[in-house]
């Protein structure tokens, strides 16, 4: 998917949390629901379409926002901003495959749409009828799979709501208009519809902070009066307001909670989105591991949002969780690491009672073969809906590819379970001879090491499994190392390719100075720099790609560059500049 640039203002103060951009779908058919309020009203799908789940009853808006969990969001779909479902690489959406999702244990879907592109001009801002009725149509589809949905206004927010600083008037009317169709069209539908006002909401050449608090705040007012004011299933429908760029920040959350208090509606849910401690997201600043700083700024996050909402009675959804990284280099965040936050963001998510809803885009599961792209990752994610997995120090144990190999250590990260067998091939090892334990130190002996390196051919050489009393196992790759060399080579700011050979290791992050020791290129508050932005790996070429984006911002003369290695090694490379022609030696 595409997502927007975050400013680096807010990200160098605080080296916080990020957010991501999404868009909403398109269906078609007409819903015919009983007296509004009533709980056959509530749970009662079209004539025309037999529900295959038959829904709960509704409650409080605390046990709506409860049954959602977990969600997931059809990402890429209806929010591309292209001609329609398909403009950004994704299959026009099937019943088979939301009967899919549904299979995958997903209890919500969050279908984010944007509507710019198929709506005419002032003053009435037609929506194009053949696509609210797509929308409309997969709408129909996922709530008689028995899903809660949510649709809402999504890249409409850069588009043209981000104007509204400098062209308040035409921007309320036209978002006026758009939400009173969406109203008009699904003002009978199920009561498990909900809608979303406006996604990661943001503002351009605006005063400042407080002047983009208000006008979200006249947003949510203007799409909370047309939405009640609609009648028919709208008088109660779930309504889900944002923080402004849906960020955690205490500001923006006591501005959401106080307009929340002020609608005084009991059918409000709060949201926001999470990807996470940014520098780690996307693998800058040395952020390479999910450690104690990492975790914290997480734990901070879901705090500060527990305390504005959930801890006064309103629900919150987390609209969309991942990793920024996502949408990059499959290596941009190493998998354990990956794994280590999923596992813990699942439980924090849970322990405070809010509702999440996975992004994908179409990275996550593959929608024509209808499987898992990373298995073990979903396998994570979904163990953390219900229970607390052990994790490790690292998924990864190097040895060396030649001479001796001595034995190696991890520290287990029970996380409340306790760890059981550590296993070959199924296998259990045994515990003195094998492996140790002390504590939550786990020793790998040496005569382990030396018959899982097999013929020493650097790569990955085998693997082991700790079992733990619940939760997902966890996976050690064993893989044969030597230190990575690095040839020279020549280029242009534009292409400039490093030989490599990796020899088994994997890169983890690179530096980058001038020889007087400042930073050097983009970022420069910090030497490491951005994965996948500035410098990517390319293991099966075997080289390593400096980009423009790390060139654009590059004085001419020497940078010192400074390769960090998954196992421990690092390799210096000396570039020179001069112009648009680079040349570099290790």
């Amino acid at each position: 998917m595409q997502r927007t640039a975050r400013t680096m203002a807010g990200i160098v103060a605080g080296l916080a949390l990020t957010f991501a951009t999404v868009a909403p779908a398109a269906g078609a058919a007409t819903t015919s629901a009983p007296e509004p309020g009533s709980v056959a009203g509530q749970t009662q799908a079209k004539d025309k379409h037999k529900p295959k789940h038959k829904p709960k009853p509704r409650t409080t808006i605390a046990d709506i926002a409860a049954d959602m969990q977990p969600g997931w969001n059809l990402g890429n779909t209806f929010d591309a901003t292209g001609s329609d479902e398909t403009s950004w690489g994704n299959p026009r959406v099937t019943e088979e495959f939301l009967d899919q999702i549904r299979a995958q244990g997903f209890k919500s879907i969050r279908i984010p749409v944007t509507w710019g592109q198929h709506q005419g001009t002032a003053p009435d801002h037609t929506i194009d009828p053949a696509y609210l009725d797509r929308v409309e149509e997969v709408v129909d589809w996922a709530l008689d799979d028995g899903f809660h949905v949510m649709i809402n206004i999504h890249h409409d927010s850069w588009q043209w709501v981000n104007t509204m600083p400098t062209n308040h008037d035409a921007v309320l009317d036209r978002y006026s208009d758009t939400w009173t169709q969406i109203a008009d069209r699904f003002r009978d539908a199920d009561a498990r519809l909900q809608f979303e006002s406006v996604n990661e909401p943001q503002f351009a050449n605006s005063s400042g902070e407080a002047a983009e608090l208000e006008l979200l705040a006249e947003l949510n007012s203007v799409f909370h009066e047309i939405v009640r004011g609609s009648g028919g299933g709208n008088a109660t429908r779930p309504l889900v307001l944002p923080t402004l760029h849906t960020g955690s920040d205490p500001a923006l959350l006591d501005a959401l909670a106080a307009e929340i208090a002020a609608l005084d509606d009991p059918n409000l849910i709060a949201t926001v989105h999470n990807y996470g401690f940014w520098p780690f997201s996307v693998n800058i600043a040395g952020y390479t591991r999910f450690d104690a700083e990492v975790q914290q700024s997480l734990t901070d996050q879901f705090d500060l949002v527990h305390a504005a909402f959930t801890a006064r009675g309103v629900p919150v959804v987390i609209g969309e969780y991942g990793l920024l990284g996502f949408d990059r280099h499959t290596g941009t965040v190493e998998q354990g690491e990956k794994l280590k936050f999923f596992e813990f963001f699942g439980h924090a998510a849970r322990e405070r009672g809010f509702t999440t809803m996975l992004w994908d885009n179409g990275q996550h599961f593959d929608r024509t073969a209808y499987t898992w792209r990373d298995q073990a990752l979903f396998d994570q994610i979904s163990s953390s809906w219900t229970e607390r997995s052990g994790t490790a120090s690292s998924d990864l144990v190097f040895v060396p590819a030649s001479g001796d190999i001595t034995e190696q250590s991890l520290t287990l990260n029970p996380n409340g379970t306790t760890f059981e067998a550590l296993l070959h091939d199924g296998a259990e090892l045994a515990a003195g001879t094998d492996y140790t334990l002390t504590g939550d130190r786990l020793t790998l002996s040496t005569a382990l090491l030396e018959r899982l390196a097999g013929d020493r051919t650097p790569g990955p050489a085998d693997e082991l499994v700790a079992r733990f009393s619940g939760g997902v196992p966890w996976t050690v790759h064993v893989i044969n190392q030597e230190t990575p060399v690095l040839g020279a080579a020549s280029g242009t700011t534009a292409s400039f390719e490093i030989p490599t050979s990796f020899t088994g290791d994997q890169l983890a992050t690179m530096e980058a100075t001038y020889a007087d020791g400042s930073n050097a290129g983009p970022q420069n508050w910090t030497s490491y720099k951005e994965f996948d932005v500035t410098f990517r790996p390319d293991y099966e070429a075997g080289t390593i790609s400096l980009t423009p984006e790390l060139f654009a911002e590059v004085n001419d003369g020497t940078v010192h560059l400074t390769f960090h290695f998954w196992s421990g090694d690092t390799v210096r490379y000396t570039l020179t500049k001069s112009g648009t022609t680079v040349t570099g030696a290790p």
